[in-house]
């Protein structure tokens, strides 16, 4: 009965703790409809929210914001001009269904490519890719082939592209993260946003599009928008950049807002809408509007760390003090949601060891500090050091020597000097050794002498005698002219 009892405080031990506990994003994620959806801080690239965002997706008519990309390239190396006037090509209108979005132009029509680059971005007109394709490139599949090379180049690892448009075709594929690394790349070129802005164009040529101005397509910029005939999706500080739809992509959209200081990306693939579910509603719009909202509403940017922090202490090689105090070289804010304490952010701190050694002036970078949240990498700072480290003569002294002694050559000539006093003091302790039993051997045959004397003088009183010597205690008389000391 009593485990019973426990069980419920325990619960609710877990709970309270479960809520106490800090987290990135700890606050509700966006309830979307779309298959997959990615939410980007475009001042860091940190990625706020993610739904499916590396999965392989048919792009449809997104596919032209790398069309319009290398066009932009072509524009920036001069290799095309805005008022190039170009002559549709006889197979324009390949892959074209009855029901594709087009501008009306046909074979052998001619159109700027400025005409045609206003199609492609604001009318999604297809066969403008096609027409633009070929006059890049020389044909519409040499100019698949760049687009496929860009992707590479840019990082996109789950892009492959079949055509310039975006039509249905097998293989061409994409993905929400790979998309945002386009468009981002696109954006460095102020035409781009000035044409995904703009909310309505009218062609130069009066055969294009009938003579008709066209929209933007985005419900977000413009009320004139054909998908916001059923509801209005305009959205305070939006801007750009490209909708796109087929059966088997859904509805999607890439675009972007700002409000105060906060600028963010958004990409919205896989939506429902009034051709694919038979609603009057256009999903897309709405879970970009539920992405965009749930940061507008509930994020900052706030300061995780500055350069009046002073972060560790470190020794220095040859210093007086023997460290050194680091801190920040510049501040460094982050988008995060209100409710994150700051202590709960990770940093981790990578030293430069070889800058480690004094003299060091102030101001030096001396490691780098990254900062994260759940994994999340929120930024970058430099290490310096706070004030100047000056170089210890006594350590510099020591360390010289210690260098100097670790050279391959003077080591050779410690062991050489080490072996030749070895050797002469082998030799000295030999010579004393003998030299000791020279002048042993030299005491015993002098007291022999002075022996054999004494008994010769008492026969010599007491009449003539015999006397007998054992050879062997004869001193022979040879003694080694080298030892001449007989103090020891």
């Amino acid at each position: 009965m009593k485990i019973f009892r426990i069980f419920p405080l325990v619960l609710i031990i877990c709970l309270v703790m479960a809520f106490a506990a800090p987290g990135a994003y700890a606050l509700d994620e966006p309830s979307l409809n779309g298959k997959a959806a990615l939410l980007v801080d475009l001042d860091t690239g940190n990625i706020l929210f993610a739904l499916n965002k590396d999965e392989q997706r048919a792009p449809a008519s997104l596919t032209k914001i790398m069309t319009t990309l290398l066009a932009l390239e072509a524009l920036d190396e001069g290799r095309i001009s805005l008022d190039d006037i170009v002559t549709a090509q006889d197979d324009c209108l390949s892959g074209m269904a009855e029901d594709s979005s087009t501008a009306g132009i046909t074979p052998g029509m001619q159109v700027s490519v400025k005409d045609l680059l206003y199609c492609t971005m604001l009318h999604s007109a297809n066969e403008a890719c096609n027409v633009l394709g070929t006059y890049i490139s020389g044909s519409i599949s040499a100019f698949v082939e760049e687009m496929n090379a860009k992707a590479a180049e840019l990082g996109c690892v789950n892009t492959h592209f079949v055509n310039p448009n975006g039509l249905p075709a097998d293989n061409h594929y994409s993905s929400a993260y790979d998309l945002y690394l386009m468009t981002v790349e696109a954006m460095k070129y102020p035409l781009f946003m000035e044409m995904a802005n703009t909310k309505s164009y009218q062609s130069s040529n009066p055969e294009v599009n009938g003579g008709n101005p066209f929209p933007n397509s985005n419900a977000l910029l413009t009320d004139d928008a054909y998908y916001a005939r059923n509801g209005s999706y305009l959205y305070e500080g939006a801007s750009g950049v490209k909708t796109g739809y087929t059966n088997a992509a859904g509805y999607c959209l890439v675009s972007t807002a700002q409000r105060g200081d906060i600028r963010l990306l958004a990409v919205a693939m896989g939506c429902d809408g009034e051709m694919n579910a038979q609603i009057e509603k256009y999903y897309n719009f709405d879970d970009t509007i539920a992405m965009y909202d749930w940061v507008f509403d509930n994020f900052s940017h706030r300061s995780i760390i500055s350069t009046s922090e002073n972060v560790m202490s470190v020794p220095v090689e040859l210093s007086d003090g023997g460290s050194a105090m680091l801190r920040p070289q510049s501040d460094l804010t982050a988008l995060l949601p209100n409710d994150v304490a700051i202590e709960s952010i990770t940093r981790d701190i990578a030293l430069y060891e070889d800058q480690l050694v004094a003299p060091i002036a102030a101001g030096t970078p001396l490691g780098e500090m990254t900062l994260s949240l759940d994994g999340e990498v929120l930024g970058k700072v430099t290490l310096v050091n706070n004030s100047e480290v000056e170089l210890s003569r006594a350590e510099y002294m020591k360390q010289r020597v210690l260098d100097i002694l670790s050279q391959g050559w003077v080591i050779a000539i410690i062991v050489l000097v080490l072996a030749f006093l070895l050797l002469y003091m082998f030799l000295v302790m030999r010579y004393r050794r003998l030299r000791r039993r020279h002048l042993r051997q030299r005491r015993r045959m002098e007291q022999r002498r002075r022996m054999e004397r004494e008994q010769m003088y008492s026969q010599s009183r007491q009449g003539p005698q015999t006397y007998s010597i054992d050879p062997s205690d004869r001193y022979d008389g040879s003694i080694d002219d080298s030892f001449f000391d007989d103090r020891q």
